[in-house]
């Protein structure tokens, strides 16, 4: 059975991107006879807000999609965290990382030989590699970032392939990654924040394996990051779904839409009197 998911964070209104990514992901399972599921993504708990997870629930409904099964939401999901980090560290696949921002634009303007050279990724700079030496240690720094050490995580694979729907849900595009291009452009990854709280990869690897999920339908803009939750899913043991990317949803000036940017709020667009019918139609669907 196909399962989509819609997972947006509490912190912020849902905009015309969300309703685009929703429906997709919504109809996609529908017309499949599959399964639609929710899942919060409220980890970051400094910025999520009750008010604004109250308002998915509501905008989704108003949207009329009908979600199935109980809502997952990140916040709950600690435990299951810490096992996939303990799983990795125990493998010897993660390290220790007390570098600030500041510490790896610094060690990125001079790379040291052995070292990432400057470029950037899904995640913005790639790491150095300043602390890797620490791995050797195998001492838990508390407090501290970790990080995954991409040269020994991709032992074993020539590549890191997915599959990818573009238009014929029978005939998916393959997507390839090799070695160079993941350790240059992505390298060592964060999976784990300094206040213990599992980062956004690995998180949603964990998330969508527990919640099976055969088809993750998100924006383009993530496709980018995709083949680090391949990699993790290979690491971890974990099946890997089939990806589909879509298109983003970008106002006047061609930027995609944030959710500081209220004028495109699905609330907006229902307070002014809009039907989903209207909500589908500016977003092309």
């Amino acid at each position: 059975m196909i399962r989509t998911r819609f997972a947006p964070s509490p912190t912020g209104p849902l905009h015309l991107g969300h309703a685009y990514s929703a429906i997709t992901a919504h109809d996609f399972a529908r017309a499949h006879k599959g399964q639609f599921l929710l899942r919060i993504e409220d980890i970051d708990q400094s910025r999520a807000r009750t008010t604004w997870e109250n308002q998915i629930y509501d905008d989704l409904a108003w949207l009329g999609l009908t979600w199935d099964g109980q809502v997952m939401r990140q916040s709950q999901r600690a435990a299951a965290y810490s096992t996939a980090l303990n799983q990795l560290w125990e493998a010897g696949l993660i390290y220790c990382c007390t570098c600030s921002r500041r510490d790896i634009v610094q060690a990125s303007s001079a790379p040291q030989e052995g070292l990432s050279a400057h470029h950037t990724g899904p995640d913005g700079l790639v790491y150095p590699g300043s602390c890797r030496s620490s791995i050797k240690d195998r001492v838990w720094i508390n407090g501290a970032a970790l990080r995954i050490n991409i040269s020994e995580a991709l032992k074993g694979y020539n590549s890191v392939t997915f599959k990818n729907i573009e238009s014929d849900i029978n005939r998916p595009v393959f997507y390839i990654k090799d070695n160079l291009q993941m350790t240059d452009f992505i390298g060592d990854f964060v999976v784990s924040r300094r206040v213990n709280e599992a980062a956004y990869h690995l998180a949603v690897v964990v998330d969508d394996t527990a919640q099976e999920i055969t088809h993750v339908v998100r924006g383009e803009d993530l496709k980018s990051a995709t083949p680090i939750h391949i990699l993790l899913q290979r690491l971890l043991g974990h099946p890997t779904p089939t990806y589909m990317h879509h298109p983003l949803i970008r106002d006047d000036a061609g930027k995609r839409l944030a959710k500081r940017d209220d004028a495109k709020a699905i609330s907006k667009f229902r307070a002014e009197g809009a039907s989903p019918a209207n909500i589908r139609a500016m977003i092309g669907l």
